[in-house]
Parts: C-alpha cells; sequence; structure tokens
C-alpha cells in the first residue's frame, strides 16, 4: 500500500525508509494519509475514514505505532489503540563471544524486528571480538567487529530509535583476550586480569575507548561478572591473601574512573557483590550479607542484576529489594534460552520472563533487557530468541500479557508463526523432563554428540521412547518449515536433527544389548544402520553448515564443523569395530563390555531431567582440553 506521512517527520524518516520493505508499503503523496504528532505520554493509534494518526514520545515509539496501525488496518475498519509504555529502556543483549558472530546483515535485520516490536535498545555482547588497534591479537581469528562495521549497526539503530550500548569485559570472562603472551603480564589467572597492576589499566583504557569509539551512546556495560577465582592466581603471589570485597571495590573504582574520563555511564553485573556476601559463594542466596562499608564504598555505577532461572514472582520482587539496599537502581536482565544446547528451551524462557517482568513491573524497575547467550559454542540459532523478544516487548507496553497477543503480535513482527516456533521446544521436552523442561534438560545436544560405542547417557535414558518422539517430530516440523518460508533452512535443519536422532538417541543401547546377547544377526543389522547414520548426519552438518553462513560470521563455525567431524570419525570406527568383531579378527569389544553407569555428574540431578552437559563432558569421560 501507499501511505502519506505528514506532521512531524523530520526526525523519523530515516527509519521510515528503513522499515518500509519489511512492512510492505510505499511512501507516496497519492497515498493514505498517517498523520504524525510527537509529544508526551502513551502511544496513541488512530484510524479512521481515509486517514490514520500516530501520537508518541520517544521515536521507537513511532515505530511500534505504526506497526501496530498496519497490523489493525489490514484487518479494516475504524479503531483507537493506546499503550503506555512500562519500562524507559527494553531490549536485548546478543553474544557474539561463544564462537557466533552475527554478520552486520544480520543485525541490522534483528534491528528491524526490534523496532516494530517497540525494543529500543540492544547490546552487542564482545569479550574479544571488536577491534582494538593497538592489540592485533585481541579477537584474532574469532570473527571480531571492525570499527567501521559497529558504527555501521549503530547509525542503522539510531535511525530505527534503537540506542546501542557497547558491553564488554573489564575483569573475568577473558579467557580467549588473555591466552595471548601479550597478555603475559596483566594475567592472574586464565580468565582474569591482574587487579592493581599499571599495565592492566592501560590496557582497560583500550579497550574501553575502542568498545566505545563506534557508538554514539554514553553508555556501557563493563562486565565484572563471575569472576570465581579474584584474587586467588598471580594476585595471590604477588600480594598475599586480601579480602576480596576489597579486591573488587579497588578494581572497580579504577575502572569507573576510565569510564568517567570517556564521558561514559557505567553498568556492571551484581553478582560479584551478592556472591562475596554469601557464605556458599552463591549468587541469589537471600541470605547473603554485605558490610555496610563496602556498600558505602560501591562506586559510581549502575548493577544489573541477572536472572532467568526463577519461575516464582517473588524471588524477583525481594532480590530487585535487595538491589535497591545497595544503594542501586538496578537495570534487569532477563534470559532467552538459547544457550541450553542445540535448541531453545522456551518453557523456561516463558516462565522465568513472566515471572520477573511482572515483578520489575511491580517494584518499579525502569529498565530490562533480554539476554541472547550462545553457551558452549552457540550451537543454538540467535533467531530462535525472537518469541522471547516479543514476550519482552509485550510486557514493556502492557501490564498483563496473553499468549494470544504475542502469538498474534510475533506474526506481525517476524513473519514467524508462533506456535510454530513453539514445535522447537519438543526437542529437548522429551519422554522423562518434566512439563516446560523448567530443569534445563537438553537430550538434543548430549543424544546428537555422545558416543556411540561408549553411551556416557544411555542409562539415562533407559526404557524412555526416545527414537519414537523424534520420529514423531519429523511431519511436524516438515509441515512448519512450509508454514514459515523466512525461516525455512532453520526449520530445515531442526528437522534433519529429528531425522538423526529418531535413529542415534536408542542406537547405542540397542548396540549394547545385542552384544550382551551375542546377537551377531541384531548387530549386523545395527551395523547397516550405522552406513546410513552417517548418511544422516553428513547432511545435518551441511543444513547446519547453511545455515550458519546465511546468519553468521565464518568464524567460530570450525568449532562445530570439529564436532560433527569427531560424530563422523566415531561412527565409522563404530562400524569398525563391530565389523573387526564379526569377521573374528578381535575377541571383545571392550567398549561394549563396560557396565553403563547413569551420568549423574557434576551436579545432581533434579526429578523431570535426563542431563545436561556441555560438549567436552558429553562425548567423553577422558579429558579433551
Amino acid at each position: 500500500m501507499k501511505i502519506r506521512f505528514t506532521g512531524e517527520i523530520e526526525n523519523i524518516k530515516d527509519g521510515i525508509h528503513i522499515l518500509s520493505p519489511e512492512l510492505s508499503f510505499h511512501e507516496g503523496n497519492e497515498g493514505y494519509q498517517v498523520h504524525v504528532v510527537q509529544r508526551k505520554g502513551p502511544i496513541f493509534v488512530k484510524n479512521e475514514a481515509n486517514k490514520a494518526e500516530i501520537h508518541f514520545e520517544e521515536k521507537i515509539h513511532f515505530f511500534r505505532g505504526l506497526g501496530i496501525w498496519l497490523e489493525h488496518f489490514k484487518k479494516g475498519g475504524a479503531f483507537e489503540i493506546t499503550e503506555e509504555p512500562q519500562f524507559e529502556m527494553t531490549g536485548a543483549m546478543l553474544d557474539a563471544s561463544r564462537n557466533g558472530v552475527l554478520t552486520v546483515s544480520e543485525i541490522k535485520s534483528l534491528l528491524r524486528k526490534m523496532a516494530v516490536m517497540g525494543l529500543n535498545v540492544l547490546m552487542v555482547y564482545t569479550e574479544d571480538t571488536y577491534e582494538v588497534k593497538e592489540l592485533p591479537y585481541f579477537g584474532y581469528m574469532r570473527g571480531r567487529y571492525t570499527e567501521e562495521e559497529l558504527r555501521t549497526c549503530d547509525e542503522y539503530a539510531q535511525a530505527l530509535g534503537i540506542e546501542m550500548i557497547p558491553c564488554i569485559q573489564t575483569l573475568a570472562h577473558l579467557t580467549e583476550a588473555l591466552k595471548w603472551n601479550y597478555a603475559s603480564n596483566i594475567r592472574d589467572t586464565a580468565d582474569i586480569l591482574l587487579v592493581g597492576e599499571p599495565e592492566t589499566y592501560q590496557f582497560l583504557e583500550n579497550i574501553i575507548t575502542a568498545a566505545t569509539k563506534p557508538f554514539k551512546s554514553k553508555r556501557i556495560h563493563i562486565g565484572m561478572d563471575e569472576a570465581h577465582q579474584l584474587g586467588l592466581g598471580r594476585y595471590l603471589d604477588k600480594n598475599g591473601y586480601e579480602e576480596r570485597f576489597a579486591i573488587m571495590n579497588n578494581h572497580l573504582e579504577k575502572v569507573v574512573k576510565i569510564t568517567e574520563e570517556l564521558g561514559l555511564q557505567s553498568m556492571i553485573w551484581s553478582d560479584m557483590y551478592f556472591r562475596l556476601g554469601s557464605k556458599y559463594g552463591g549468587y541469589y542466596d537471600l541470605d547473603a550479607e554485605m558490610p555496610q562499608d563496602v556498600i558505602a564504598s560501591i562506586p559510581n555505577t549502575q548493577l544489573v542484576y541477572w536472572d532467568y532461572y526463577h519461575s516464582d514472582e517473588e524471588f524477583y520482587r525481594t532480590f530487585i529489594q535487595k538491589h535497591k539496599e545497595l544503594g542501586s537502581d538496578p537495570i534487569f536482565a532477563g534470559g532467552v534460552w538459547t544457550w541450553n544446547g542445540i535448541s531453545p528451551n522456551y518453557g523456561k524462557a516463558i516462565a522465568t520472563t513472566e515471572a520477573a517482568l511482572n515483578a520489575c513491573k511491580k517494584e518499579g524497575v525502569r529498565e530490562v533487557f533480554a539476554t541472547m547467550w550462545g553457551d558452549n559454542g552457540a550451537e543454538t540459532p540467535l533467531a530462535t530468541s525472537l518469541p522471547i523478544l516479543q514476550l519482552f516487548a509485550e510486557h514493556s507496553y502492557h501490564k498483563t500479557v496473553t499468549e494470544e497477543e504475542v502469538a498474534e503480535r510475533f506474526h506481525f513482527c517476524t513473519g514467524g508463526t508462533y506456535n510454530d516456533f513453539m514445535v522447537l521446544n519438543l526437542l529437548d521436552e522429551t519422554p522423562g523432563v518434566s512439563e516446560n523442561n523448567l530443569h534445563e534438560s537438553n537430550p538434543s545436544k548430549f543424544l546428537l554428540w555422545q558416543d556411540v560405542l561408549i553411551g556416557l547417557y544411555d542409562q539415562n535414558i533407559q526404557g524412555l521412547p526416545m527414537n519414537q518422539h523424534y520420529e514423531r517430530l519429523i511431519p511436524r516440523l516438515e509441515e512448519v518449515s512450509q508454514n514459515n518460508p523466512e525461516w525455512k533452512d532453520m526449520f530445515g535443519f531442526y528437522e534433519q536433527l529429528a531425522r538423526v536422532l529418531s535413529v542415534k538417541a536408542e542406537i547405542g543401547i540397542h548396540l549394547k544389548e545385542a552384544y550382551d546377547a551375542v546377537d551377531k544377526k541384531k548387530i549386523e543389522s545395527i551395523k547397516t544402520q550405522l552406513g546410513r547414520l552417517i548418511e544422516s548426519t553428513q547432511e545435518l552438518r551441511l543444513k547446519h553448515r547453511n545455515l550458519w553462513f546465511s546468519m553468521n560470521k565464518p568464524f567460530g563455525w570450525e568449532v562445530i564443523e570439529i564436532r560433527y567431524g569427531g560424530l563422523l570419525a566415531r561412527l565409522e570406527t563404530a562400524k569398525f569395530r563391530i565389523d573387526e568383531w564379526l569377521k573374528g579378527n578381535i575377541s571383545r569389544i571392550e567398549e561394549l563390555e563396560e557396565e553403563r553407569l547413569y551420568f549423574e555428574g557434576p551436579y545432581k540431578m533434579p526429578e523431570g531431567s535426563i542431563g545436561r552437559n556441555i560438549y567436552r563432558r558429553i562425548v567423553t569421560a577422558g579429558n579433551l582440553t
């Protein structure tokens, strides 16, 4: 359709040009009139005979309002809609530090969808994946963004009313940055900076300057989370034991001074203060106590309360209050659960988001965002986060939200079908896993990567119809792939994953049973199955590769491909070992002689979970480091 925008459009015209192809309209003098008014107050959208109005305060509110108007205009008739923003800042953080680094094109695509949703902040989490000209090894071969790439994204975001805020690390989580020789004098432990050293603060000044240079924002997230070994490495050798509260505060004070000299307002993850006040080092310890002198000495920075684990609204309210007691007006960070394994955990994400954002509204929290982590390799494509971003968006403009409302808006904002995306939940919500997978089981990951001959998780799924579960998923994923053409490659990848798991999930169990029974006919049949499984796995690798390169920079794919290479090699070796035994060249297959034990480490699994782990703990009981 053609639209003629009138009124106060100077500030939004660039964003309108960007969104017109996305929202399928053209600007023209002969088009349907949409009158634009910028003023204080809620979003107001009105349609009557041959004329519409959009009233907004912030630029982002206009683009959400435009989407709402177009969505309802297609239904026909007159309407008036008012929305009251619930938060001042509401947005997302995407992880670009765990192999997957989204291309500039994909960031732009995400920004367009965020604008129509009404999300006004995007952080790109970069531990070392950004250019620091003084440090050529910083982010080397890791797909780091250039200064120009980040500036391009920032300018694009600005046109859409979205603030891009750099998000880095200035204490821990720096394993990849500190592994090179240039860092030998500033390394405390493998992932923590050596606090107190002048060289450390020159390094920090360089990376903070580089991280913020591409962006117009004067805000920066400087990390500071999960420094579990703070003061216990080379720092301990050099200085002796010191209270970690003091080490943390002294370091933070120096880093905040750097940010302030650069005219920046900083924020940090809050967990280290709570961990240091806990008798057992836990973040979510309700009995954690912090000395008043420590609280008083916390530097001038905002605390970010991150929590995507609790489904109890009251817990969030209590912890928000604890943050306020530290003298902080806290920011809340929830999560989309794209990091559980190879598929998203929507059940956990929805339960925790509902509880958290309802608590934030009641406690007067003004700023919230959703984290899109890619733990243990970024195996899950970040596009799967979109339904949860939509949930965040709807909570950001309504006091209460229904699933039907989220689904309807999701379809308009992304072109995807909400219920079709929810099918991906079933890759991990298998037999033996509780409803909504609140205990974070990840069978689609451990069943894919675990070794056929060793089968560390075989006992965990013994007696569960896993092959049947995945076989039933195949036609459903075929259907959703056809229903969502924009996401065809993504759903095609998951369809192929279901095909692989419909055979591989239980093949180790069947092999062990046949071997124990000396059923050579059955083992011969399994050997044939293994041949087909190799072909199916190879197809999965190619589909995953196509999906990766459609979204991410090439760097990081090598990590995933090595996993596929290992899997394919081990399947081939399983065939070889079986064949050697069947021919009588070996008298026993030692791997199959071993008793299968329940996988129970390193944490005790609750009822309703059949296991969760990272790659190196799934594929071998040996040492893969």
